[in-house]
């Protein structure tokens, strides 16, 4: 490993946790397919650790057919029964249903932005918020209004916390510590 200063909360013994973090986490995405893939995943985190959904992100990539929200939004129950039965990705049923419903309201409102990324980034006027006081935050008045819109429009596990933790993933959100060669 190298001595890179990093965020505190980083399992320097876990190497895909340390890419996430030094190549990911943070830093301003727009692709769509990528938004979708994190929110999956986060609304899987809900009441565990980002570190085990992470551990598990390439049998959920196998398993929910790359995030392809298109396909998605078109699971029926028999595929949902099978994702239910996939020991190499977290079998909760209501997150699994989840994933599907978001990815019906995520098309739309695809259509009604132009784009997912369009939708994300007006909350914020296009600019990343970055912390660097290295106050670890639940929430914030941003992810309140992201979560009650986001729920408005019919999606789950997208409560204020877990939108947060979204917004940190694809770097709407910047919160590196100060002392992490990640902060700017």
């Amino acid at each position: 490993m190298d001595n890179q200063n990093r965020c505190c909360w980083v399992n320097l013994q876990n190497s895909v946790y340390v890419h996430y973090h030094d190549s990911e986490w943070g830093k301003p995405h727009y692709d769509d397919a990528y938004m979708f893939e994190m929110l999956v995943l986060e609304s899987f985190q809900a009441g565990l650790s980002w570190e085990c959904v992470l551990n598990k992100r390439e049998a959920f990539r196998v398993a929910f057919d790359g995030f392809d929200y298109v396909k998605i939004a078109l699971y029926t129950q028999d595929k949902m029964d099978e994702l239910a039965n996939n020991k190499g990705i977290i079998r909760n049923r209501l997150k699994i249903k989840a994933a599907v419903t978001n990815a019906e309201v995520f098309i739309k409102i695809q259509s009604e932005y132009g784009s997912f990324s369009n939708y994300i980034w007006h909350f914020t006027d296009g600019k990343q918020v970055v912390n660097r006081d290295g106050i670890v935050r639940p929430t914030s008045p941003l992810s309140d209004t992201v979560s009650k819109d986001l729920q408005r429009r019919g999606m789950k596990f997208v409560g204020s916390t877990i939108i947060y933790s979204y917004l940190q993933a694809i770097g709407v959100i910047d919160d590196h510590e100060p002392n992490c060669f990640c902060a700017k």
